[in-house]
């Protein structure tokens, strides 16, 4: 199971969390947010995946975020449409070098108490994964979990990230999904709000320990 922190903001803080080897480290590029990255990014093992957070951002911007900070993936949390994903895809092989056209692009469904799955299909081809949050006030961050058992309808075989309100007491949640079939696609644990001292600042002990209960389900 891969493991994303989301919304790192400070290089120092960058440091602690990746000596932890998360798979996945994610900047929010998204201006409102109060974890909106603006800042120098730390020098973050190669190994470690760079994911920028963007909410409706124009192809172009993107790109400039990619070249900029050497982004691996690229999360759409907003209203992307397929078409979107598709230019977005496009102009990556266009544009890119051949290290940066290896892009993984993360499509964001947020959900609350129902969700219409049908959706999905549309961006089978141009998306690499999905990713399954809270539909809440906020794209994303809002701190709480919707119901898994909504996963049971998952009619996709694309690996996918959850997401939502997951802290450490979430642990024995999360051990009881992963034995249901499910869960068989999910890819990775996306975690955020629930690891922080403030807005941005992760508690790495906290982090140190939710992964190593993480590898302990495997």
């Amino acid at each position: 199971m891969k493991l994303k922190v989301c919304g790192m903001k400070y290089p120092d803080n960058m440091l602690e969390v990746a000596s932890l080897q998360p798979d996945y480290l994610g900047f929010i590029f998204w201006e409102p947010s109060t974890r909106f990255f603006n800042s120098t990014l730390a020098n973050i093992p190669k190994n470690i995946k760079k994911v920028g957070v963007f909410v409706d951002a124009p192809v172009k911007e993107i790109i400039e975020k990619i070249r900029k900070y050497s982004l691996q993936a690229v999360q759409l949390h907003g209203k992307e449409s397929p078409e979107f994903c598709s230019e977005l895809r496009q102009t990556c092989k266009a544009t890119l070098d051949d290290a940066e056209k290896k892009l993984e692009i993360i499509k964001v469904f947020s959900i609350k108490d129902n969700f219409d799955f049908s959706v999905l299909e549309a961006y089978e081809e141009v998306c690499d994964y999905f990713l399954f949050d809270t539909k809440g006030k906020l794209p994303g961050g809002n701190g709480y979990a919707f119901s898994w058992k909504i996963l049971k309808e998952y009619p996709s075989k694309k690996p996918y990230f959850l997401s939502g309100g997951i802290g450490i007491e979430e642990t024995g949640k999360i051990i009881d999904f992963l034995q249901r079939p499910e869960s068989k696609y999910c890819y990775a644990i996306d975690v955020n709000s629930k690891f922080e001292a403030e807005p941005g600042l992760k508690e790495v002990e906290k982090l140190k320990e939710f992964k190593k209960r993480l590898v302990s389900i495997e």
